[in-house]
């Protein structure tokens, strides 16, 4: 009788051990992304990140160690030191947009990308053609709007893509205590500002010499500068980045004008234009040399959306005094 009490006790404790050993199914998370929602039954393994912008979005929240790589970074930008050594142990697998090829070749499980970030409305590489692959996508939420509806860009846009990718990766708190940080840093930078008035006219100057391309309603920089106390002047252009004209420019008389700098034309050269050009003579902010520098980096959604901030703020004050004490 205690013998084989004894071997139904073994066998219990077996059952138990074995039970507690073995692996925990995880429950399916699921996430917005533009239109769509996309499970996951366990986080990627196997990531992929298009851009500067959302590749720093994943390094933000130490998910090196689960991508396999990233791409279209060095076609159009340059890496600068912080970002160098987060990805030196990563391959650049494309300079600029990824081949459907080149993401299956890679074994990818995931694929962060956008809309005119790696992906184009219509082209090889879409959520629908990665599916057969097991290739889910998730797509940055400023780029929503080439797609469908959406709201004007905000800071939250950012902060979204940072919380979805904590829940796709299991990685929530991190992601959490990332955009309560960033809040925290914004909200404490703010108080300690002068309240404006009015707010000062500006325009972003990303590139072009015979048409401007720039950015409109539903383009992170518009948010930036609102969160700066400025107003772009293209937020009623119903568009994310755009072809506007000159003249519209002239008309619309921007006191600041902000520079996105990347590519092989320099922030000083796209200045030098501008304050060279007879037609821009009268603009306000072309007048006054009334010009800030961003980074592709800082003017696109990600981590340094709110040293962006900073930085137009700063010059937006500066600005505000000059005209004042004149």
């Amino acid at each position: 009788m205690t013998a084989r009490f004894s071997t139904v006790t073994q066998l219990l404790a077996a059952g138990v051990m074995a039970i507690s050993l073995a692996p925990v199914a995880q429950a399916e998370t699921t996430v917005q992304s533009c239109n769509r929602s996309v499970a996951f039954d366990a986080p990627p393994q196997r990531a992929i990140s298009n851009d500067v912008n959302l590749t720093e979005m994943m390094l933000a929240l130490g998910l090196a160690d689960r991508m396999v790589g990233y791409t279209g970074i060095s076609g159009w930008k340059t890496l600068d030191p912080v970002m160098r050594a987060g990805v030196a142990e990563l391959p650049e697998l494309s300079a600029k947009y990824p081949s459907k090829e080149v993401l299956i070749g890679a074994d990818a499980d995931f694929f962060f990308a956008g809309w005119n970030y790696g992906m184009k409305v219509g082209g090889e590489v879409t959520p629908e053609t990665l599916a057969p692959f097991d290739i889910k996508v998730y797509e940055l939420t400023e780029s929503c709007i080439h797609i469908g509806e959406k709201a004007k860009v905000s800071m939250d846009d950012m902060y979204n893509d940072l919380l979805n990718l904590g829940r796709i990766f299991a990685v929530e708190e991190t992601a959490e205590a990332l955009v309560a940080g960033y809040k925290d840093e914004l909200a404490a930078f703010s108080k300690d500002r002068p309240e404006a008035s009015d707010p000062l006219r500006v325009f972003v100057y990303d590139s072009g010499e015979d048409t401007p391309f720039t950015a409109g309603k539903y383009a992170m920089p518009t948010a930036l500068i609102e969160a700066a106390g400025g107003s772009n002047i293209m937020d009623d252009l119903e568009k994310s980045w755009a072809t506007v004209t000159w003249e519209a420019v002239v008309e619309r008389n921007p006191e600041v004008i902000v520079i996105v700098n990347y590519g092989s034309v320099t922030a000083e050269e796209k200045r030098a234009f501008m304050r060279s050009n007879p037609a821009f003579a009268e603009v306000d902010a072309v007048k006054n040399d009334r010009f800030v520098t961003l980074e592709y980096v800082e003017a696109t959604p990600g981590p340094r959306n709110i040293r962006a901030i900073k930085t137009l703020a700063t010059s937006f004050d500066a600005a505000q005094a000059h005209a004042v004490s004149n």
